[in-house]
């Protein structure tokens, strides 16, 4: 019964700061929200007994992406004049759409396959760690795509410093 109350907690926190963050017409309190929301996405991965995604969730989102949220918002300088539209049509159109993302999402719902058997046994997930498993997994079956994903980050390291740095005449 705790753990129901609890995960409650969390999914209904969740979904009204992310609510809060996209409907504020201050960017600073859009963020705000949107911080207190990575922070109790990262309570719900705690409770759901991952660890390391807590981790990564608050080191990486609620650390180093909001902090660029907040330097963004606060080079651009926004403010609150933004005039309201009266038009209906922009309404209607993203009726459309969600409209249609919902569809979509409910078919793929209903062709998602229960009980189907993966790599790993029960026992085997039971035994391992959630760090160990990543890793398991990333360096033997996904070492490719790791090493590519590493080969871009790189390029894209020294293009930022190429591009950051001063010609010296």
């Amino acid at each position: 019964m705790l753990n129901k109350v609890f995960f409650l907690y969390f999914a209904s926190v969740i979904v009204l700061t992310s609510s809060l963050a996209i409907t504020r017409r201050n960017a600073m309190h859009g963020v705000l929200y949107m911080l207190l929301m990575f922070f109790h996405l990262a309570g719900l991965y705690l409770f759901l007994n991952a660890e390391f995604l807590a981790a990564v969730q608050i080191i990486i989102y609620a650390g180093a992406i909001m902090v660029l949220f907040l330097f963004v918002v606060m080079l651009l300088n926004l403010r609150e004049d933004v005039q309201k539209s009266r038009f209906i049509r922009p309404w209607i159109i993203g009726f459309i759409i969600s409209s249609g993302v919902m569809v979509i999402a409910i078919k793929a719902a209903r062709s998602v396959e229960v009980g189907r058997t993966g790599r790993w046994t029960i026992m085997e997930i039971q035994s391992a760690t959630h760090i160990g498993a990543i890793g398991q997994e990333l360096y033997t079956h996904y070492l490719y795509p790791f090493e590519l994903a590493s080969l871009v980050l790189l390029v894209a390291i020294v293009g930022a410093i190429v591009l950051a740095k001063k010609r010296l005449k």
